[in-house]
């Protein structure tokens, strides 16, 4: 038997070989039989840490540093915490942090005390209620990034330079926004992901955020015309001589093309980089822009609730009818009277 133990929010710190009660392998334990639950140790650990999107455990680390620091700075104990100390630090917390990452924050802390065997700190009433006052305080309405939409993806890709940096970008920009990708999805993908048909292109997901167990997706994506996703995607693995593996690579200062795969930051770069360079406050958009523009103009053409969730993957239909009502705020405009 073995037991599992953590005091880590992101999983299996060690896993400690123990006999049939419970008590400790003798010390004299056959080198090769170690060695196999060595292995086994490592495996466990790679399982519970796939648990989590890998954006989900760097927050939750720092989550948790941010915590354990506070509490060191004023001796107390982060682990076990008492409910005090946890309400003592999202008070000081509050002045400095939204009102989700303050969410963010006692999940790391009670995922945590779970993985340590302790119970959660943050579970307490005079948490909660705490929580529930700052809410009220500070509100809880996210700030989003501004959609890109059908226009303004056609005119971030024109602007481009033709190079073979531009050459990606504009794949990237025209996939990214066709399939409504998460960033972390778009720079998943392999050459492999990609199939040709007679409709367009079929993209597999194999993993994402709300999919952490691989079951993938596919998802397609029609020609089009001078700003064809396919063409562009097509244009760039020619161009860059690529043929297997991580479908959008990164560039040096130098402008060489280097092996490694783009990472999630740099599509958020790309995005705000040609925003400004159509005159828009770069500060205004972001990696998720792509995604929400998709959805935004699906809906804006009159495409349906369940096309659209189809598309971008989307579980909650709460988040896509947000979409589907900005995307409408002009369709049948009752303040359309001629003025």
């Amino acid at each position: 038997m073995n037991t599992l133990s953590s005091s880590a929010p992101d999983g299996v710190a060690a896993i400690r070989p123990t006999g049939a009660a419970g008590a400790p392998v003798p010390g004299d334990l056959d080198p090769a039989i170690g060695a196999a639950l060595a292995a086994l140790t490592a495996e466990a650990r790679a399982y519970t840490q796939d648990l989590h999107a890998a954006n989900t455990t760097r927050a939750y680390r720092a989550d948790w540093a941010d915590f354990a620091a506070w509490c060191a700075a004023h001796g107390l104990a982060p682990l076990p915490a008492d409910p005090t100390t946890v309400a003592l630090y999202l008070t000081a917390a509050a002045a400095r942090l939204k009102t989700s990452t303050l969410e963010r924050r006692l999940c790391a802390i009670a995922a945590a005390h779970k993985a340590a065997g302790h119970p959660a700190p943050t579970a307490d009433p005079a948490v909660r209620t705490l929580l529930a006052g700052i809410r009220r305080a500070k509100g809880t309405k996210q700030a989003r990034k501004r959609p890109t939409v059908t226009h303004e993806v056609r005119a971030m890709v024109d602007a481009l330079p033709d190079t073979l940096r531009g050459c990606r970008d504009r794949a990237l920009l025209l996939l990214g926004f066709a399939g409504g990708f998460r960033r972390s999805e778009l720079v998943a993908l392999d050459v492999g992901d990609v199939e040709e048909t007679a409709g367009g292109l079929v993209v597999t997901i194999r993993r994402s955020k709300t999919d952490q167990e691989g079951a993938s997706r596919r998802v397609g994506i029609p020609y089009g015309g001078r700003h064809c996703p396919a063409h562009a995607l097509h244009a760039w693995l020619a161009a860059a001589g690529i043929a297997e593996g991580a479908l959008f690579r990164r560039f040096d200062r130098q402008g060489r093309l280097l092996p490694l795969r783009l990472s999630d930051k740099g599509v958020a770069r790309l995005v705000q980089r040609q925003a400004a360079a159509l005159g828009l406050d770069p500060t205004d958009y972001g990696g998720h822009s792509l995604r929400a523009g998709l959805a935004t103009a699906a809906a804006a053409a009159g495409k349906s609730e369940r096309a659209i969730m189809a598309q971008t993957g989307h579980k909650s239909a709460e988040m896509v009818r947000r979409y589907i009502r900005d995307g409408e705020l002009f369709r049948d405009n009752a303040a359309d009277l001629g003025l």
